[in-house]
C-alpha cells in the first residue's frame, strides 16, 4: 500500500545534548509522576501494616505484569509514529493512533478477566489468608481501570513520538495531584463509603486512569496542535496496518514482560517468608524503579530522535543521537546508583516504621545500585533497537537473560544453594537479577551498535 505525505519531509530533527535534553526533561517529570503514584501507594499502605503492604506488593505485581504486556504491544505506535513525523507524513500518525485503539481493545478483552478472576495467581503466590483477601480487592479494582490504562496509553505513546511529551507530563501531574486525596477516601473511607485499607489504592488508580482517558480523548480532538495528524476520514481495522504495528509490538511486549516479571515474580516468590521479606524486597523495588524513570525517560527520548531521524533519511544522525544518549543516561545513572549507597537510611526509613522490612531492605542496597547501572545500560539500547524496528531477536535475549539467568537461577540461588542459604532469599534473587540484566545490557548494546552500523550510507 502507497502512503502519501501530507506535506514535505522535514530536514532531519535536532539532535544535540540540549535538544535531548529538552525533549527528556518532561518525560523524566512524567515518568517521576507514575512513579510517585507507586510510590505513595506503597508509603501509605505500609503505614497501614505489614499485612497490607504486602497485599498491596503482590497486586501490583501481578497487575504491572497485566499492564506491562499490553504497554508492549503499544509501545510499537512510538517508533512507527516517529518514522512518520519525521518524514512528514502527519495523516499517517493519526491513521496507526487509530488502529492501535482497535488493539487496545483486544487487548482488554485479554487483559481484564485475568485480574478479576485473580484467585489462581494468589494461591500461586502462597501469602497468608488476609494478605490474599486485601489483594483480591486491589486486583478486582484496578481491573476496572485496565481499559482506560491501555487506551491512554496509546495517546501518550503518540505524544512522545511527535516531540509533544509536555502534554503526558501535566496530565501525569494532575494524577500525582489527585492521589493522596484519593487514596486517604478510599482506604480509610468517608461518610457511606467504606474504609478499604490497602484495596483503596486500587480504586483510586482506576478512578486516575479514567480520569486521564478522558482528558486525553479531549486534547486530542480539541488542541490544535494535534489538527494536522487527525485522519479526514474514519477507518476500521486494517490489516496492513495491524501487521506492522503487532511484527514490532509482539517481540516488543515479550521482552517488557520478560523484563518487568523476571522482576516483579520474585516479590510472589518471596511470599512465602512473609510479609516482612516481601515488604522490605518491595521498598528497594518502589526506589529502584523511581530511579530508573530518569534512564528510561532519556531512553524514550533517544529513541524518538532515532526514529525521526530515520525517517528523515539521516541514519548517521541516528546513530550519533543514540551514542549521545547512551553516554548521557550512564553518566546521570551512575550518579543516581551513588546516591542510593549514601542515602540509604533515610530513603528506606521514608517508606517504612517497620524494623524488619527495613533490615530486608537495607541488606539488599548495594545490589539494587549495580542493578540499576545495568538496567539503564540495556533499557537504553532495547528502545534504539525499537527505533530501527527490531524487536525479535532482543525478546530472544530477554528471555535467555532475565528469565534463565535472573529468576530460574535466583530461585534456584535463594532456594537451593549454600550461598543462598548464607546470602538470604532476598539478595540471592537480587544478586541472580542483576547478573542477568549486565548480560542483557551487553548483548542488546552490541546489537544496537551492530543495526546502527549497518544503516549507515
Amino acid at each position: 500500500m502507497t502512503r502519501t505525505s501530507a506535506s514535505a519531509p522535514p530536514a532531519a530533527p535536532r539532535t544535540d545534548t540540549r535538544a535531548l535534553l529538552r525533549l527528556a526533561a518532561p518525560i523524566i517529570v512524567s515518568q517521576l509522576a507514575v512513579m510517585g503514584l507507586a510510590v505513595i501507594d506503597t508509603m501509605m499502605a505500609g503505614r497501614l501494616s505489614a499485612v497490607d503492604l504486602a497485599a498491596v506488593a503482590i497486586g501490583a505485581s501481578i497487575y504491572g505484569i497485566v499492564y506491562v504486556t499490553g504497554m508492549g504491544v503499544i509501545q510499537a505506535l512510538t517508533p512507527i509514529a516517529g518514522h512518520h513525523f519525521g518524514a512528514g507524513r502527519h495523516r499517517e500518525v493519526g491513521i496507526d493512533l487509530g488502529q492501535m485503539l482497535w488493539l487496545c481493545g483486544v487487548l482488554v478483552l485479554l487483559g481484564c478477566p485475568l485480574l478479576w478472576f485473580n484467585g489462581p495467581w494468589l494461591r500461586a503466590a502462597g501469602a497468608s489468608a488476609e494478605v490474599q483477601q486485601i489483594a483480591a480487592h486491589y486486583l478486582s479494582a484496578v481491573a476496572v481501570g485496565l481499559p482506560a490504562a491501555l487506551f491512554t496509553r496509546a495517546y501518550f505513546a503518540v505524544n512522545s513520538a511527535v516531540s509533544r511529551p509536555q502534554v503526558t507530563m501535566v496530565l501525569h501531574l494532575l494524577a500525582l495531584a489527585t492521589k493522596v486525596p484519593l487514596n486517604l477516601l478510599f482506604m480509610h473511607g468517608a461518610g457511606p463509603l467504606p474504609a478499604l485499607g490497602g484495596a483503596g489504592c486500587g480504586v483510586a488508580t482506576a478512578v486516575i486512569c479514567w480520569m486521564l482517558w478522558a482528558a486525553s480523548a479531549a486534547l486530542w480532538r480539541l488542541d490544535p496542535h494535534f489538527r494536522r495528524f487527525h485522519s479526514m476520514t474514519r477507518h476500521g481495522p486494517r490489516w496492513s496496518r495491524l501487521r506492522e504495528l503487532l511484527r514490532l509490538g509482539l517481540p516488543g511486549s515479550g521482552s517488557l514482560l520478560i523484563e518487568v516479571s523476571s522482576f516483579t515474580l520474585i516479590a510472589l516468590a518471596l511470599a512465602r517468608l512473609g510479609a516482612e521479606t516481601v515488604g522490605g524486597h518491595q521498598v528497594v523495588a518502589n526506589v529502584i524503579s523511581v530511579l530508573y524513570m530518569v534512564p528510561l525517560a532519556l531512553g524514550v527520548a533517544t529513541g524518538v530522535l532515532v526514529a525521526q531521524c530515520l525517517g528523515a533519511g539521516a541514519p548517521r544522525q541516528a546513530r550519533q543521537v543514540a551514542l549521545r544518549g547512551f553516554r548521557i543516561t550512564m553518566g546521570l545513572s551512575a550518579l543516581l546508583a551513588l546516591a542510593l549507597v549514601l542515602l540509604r537510611q533515610p530513603l528506606i526509613g521514608a517508606y517504612t516504621t517497620d524494623p524488619g522490612v527495613a533490615q530486608v531492605a537495607l541488606s539488599i542496597v548495594g545490589l539494587a545500585a549495580l542493578f540499576h547501572l545495568f538496567d539503564a545500560a540495556q533499557g537504553l539500547a532495547g528502545f534504539v533497537l525499537r527505533a530501527y524496528k527490531v524487536a525479535f531477536v532482543p525478546m530472544l535475549i530477554h528471555g535467555a537473560t532475565l528469565w534463565a539467568i535472573g529468576l530460574v537461577g535466583g530461585y534456584a540461588l535463594a532456594y537451593h544453594s549454600d550461598l543462598g542459604a548464607n546470602l538470604g532469599a532476598a539478595s540471592s534473587f537480587w544478586l541472580a537479577a542483576t547478573v542477568g540484566l549486565l548480560l542483557t545490557a551487553v548483548a542488546l548494546g552490541a546489537l544496537a551498535d551492530h543495526v546502527s552500523r549497518q544503516r549507515l550510507p
